[in-house]
């Protein structure tokens, strides 16, 4: 028997508890009956308002906190994509038929992210429920000399527990905050590349993991070597965070000053391969350096267990550097020599090295992904490179960070 479709909107308007809904901006774009009820407001009055401007904190309580407490919310769910429940909340409101009267209220609220095709935060519900009634009542009952009974005291206990949980994840999220900025600032100083200045036709790209610090073990480089021409790097260390970056920001040195000394990507390779088995964290670390000679147009690597860099035609065809790949560091338990590969270019070439974060994804080949980069290069051989590497973040669906760290490179010879 085939049934009606679902009629979404008077849904929304009937449902019993308070509901309003945000753009990403947190303008009001819209509410339900019980919102209005619950504040006193009308739809007309609301929609079209950014939120703070419709419920400011009430100006006669010094200590009125709940437009910092529920903006913070908010900005976490469109930072995180995920809900945010917050503990019970004194924000008065305004009471309407008064202006600059404020009337007490207490609200338990969720803030929940509804995501758009893109993939990025388009509205967020904030549901709310009144629980003014028991909060009063609950001081009310508390009086000196008044008994509380067992339920009551229950009561009592829960919600004193809900704003000692508020108060410790306050104070975890500030220390996240620090550990974040300390972490930030060590990544950029360990990232630096002065070579890379002078190189406007070498662009890169740095996208962290969404979880997680904001730190990774990913890392790019571009290093002149005078008389030859320069080279290119990525890597990839096990892991995220401030480990993974320390391990990287050894590794980064020590294949820089390798390939400054040797000028030869093979034997640079071979150098980290021996520094990374003293280095904690460092083992199964993947990495590909490039040297480009550009007196003789010829470009030669070598690859620890890497993806292959991608050489460009201006025509679109295309020729994957895996000629020379051999294990990740620390992968065999004695040392061989890396092995050296090398081919020609032409001027207007492009070459684009990157980290698996860019295309490996979930539950599917990693070759999958390989074909999506190639694709998307072949379409575009001709952009310039800093075109071409937001074009390439935004066909692989990592513009604004992925699941995995990503370090990028498109350097048009």
């Amino acid at each position: 028997m085939p049934t009606s479709p679902i009629d979404y909107q008077a849904l929304f308007a009937a449902t019993p508890s308070p509901y309003l809904v945000l753009g990403p901006d947190l303008v009001i774009l819209d509410v339900n009956a019980a919102y209005c009820r619950a504040t006193g407001r009308s739809r007309d009055d609301l929609v079209g308002q950014y939120l703070f401007d419709a419920f400011p904190d009430n100006p006669a309580d010094s200590k009125a906190d709940g437009v910092r407490n529920l903006s913070a919310s908010l900005h976490r769910v469109l930072h995180s994509q995920e809900p945010d429940t917050m503990a019970v909340q004194k924000y008065d409101i305004p009471v309407p038929a008064h202006p600059g009267v404020f009337e007490e209220r207490w609200w338990s609220p969720v803030n929940t992210p509804v995501l758009g095709p893109d993939g990025q935060v388009a509205w967020i519900i904030h549901r709310v429920e009144d629980v003014t009634a028991f909060v009063l009542s609950r001081a009310a009952r508390t009086q000196p000399g008044q008994s509380l009974s067992e339920r009551e005291a229950m009561e009592a206990e829960m919600y004193a527990r809900a704003r000692e949980l508020q108060l410790i994840n306050e104070q975890l999220r500030q220390a996240h905050a620090r550990e974040r900025k300390v972490a930030v600032t060590l990544q950029e100083a360990m990232m630096q590349s002065p070579d890379l200045a002078r190189h406007p036709d070498v662009a890169v790209r740095y996208l962290p993991a969404t979880k997680g610090l904001n730190v990774c073990g990913d890392w790019y480089d571009v290093v002149d070597l005078p008389g030859l021409g320069f080279s290119l790097a990525v890597g990839d260390v096990v892991g995220h965070g401030l480990e993974a970056a320390a391990a990287m920001g050894m590794l980064r040195s020590a294949l820089s000053a390798a390939v400054r000394a040797l000028h030869d990507p093979a034997r640079a390779m071979e150098v980290l391969g021996l520094y990374a088995r003293s280095v904690e964290g460092a083992l199964a670390t993947t990495a590909v350096k490039v040297v480009i000679d550009t007196g003789r147009q010829h470009i030669s690597y070598s690859s620890a267990g890497h993806p292959p860099p991608v050489l460009v035609r201006p025509d679109g065809t295309f020729v994957l550097l895996d000629q020379a790949t051999d294990p990740p560091l620390g992968a065999r338990p004695v040392h061989v020599p890396r092995p050296r590969a090398a081919l020609p270019y032409a001027p207007g070439d492009t070459l684009v090295l990157y980290t698996d974060g860019l295309i490996e994804r979930r539950h599917e080949d990693i070759d999958t992904g390989l074909d999506r980069l190639t694709g998307a290069l072949t379409d575009n051989p001709r952009l310039m490179p800093d075109h071409l590497a937001d074009v390439l973040l935004s066909r692989l669906g990592v513009v604004g960070g992925g699941h995995d760290d990503i370090a990028l490179i498109v350097a048009r010879l």
